[in-house]
């Protein structure tokens, strides 16, 4: 413990590239210190470009009735 607060800097950076740290009292594994998984931001206009596909009908009356339909709503 007093190695893992001593070096915390090495260890943050260690985790950074990905590694798995674990931190031990005594012999005794208490904690874990593993990378924070960041979600991608798709908020941004066009995030999804070239990635997603849509049939030319894909906002047809015809297709947001069958939709209105599934979820018990009626136009």
């Amino acid at each position: 413990m007093h190695e893992a607060k001593t070096h915390l800097s090495r260890i943050i950076e260690r985790v950074e590239r990905g590694e798995e740290v674990v931190i031990d009292r005594a012999g005794v594994p208490v904690a874990r210190v593993i990378p924070f998984v960041r979600h991608v931001n798709r908020s941004a206009i066009g995030s999804l470009a070239g990635q997603l596909d849509l049939s030319s009908d894909w906002d047809s009356p015809e297709t947001n009735a069958e939709i209105a339909a599934d979820f018990g709503l009626h136009e």
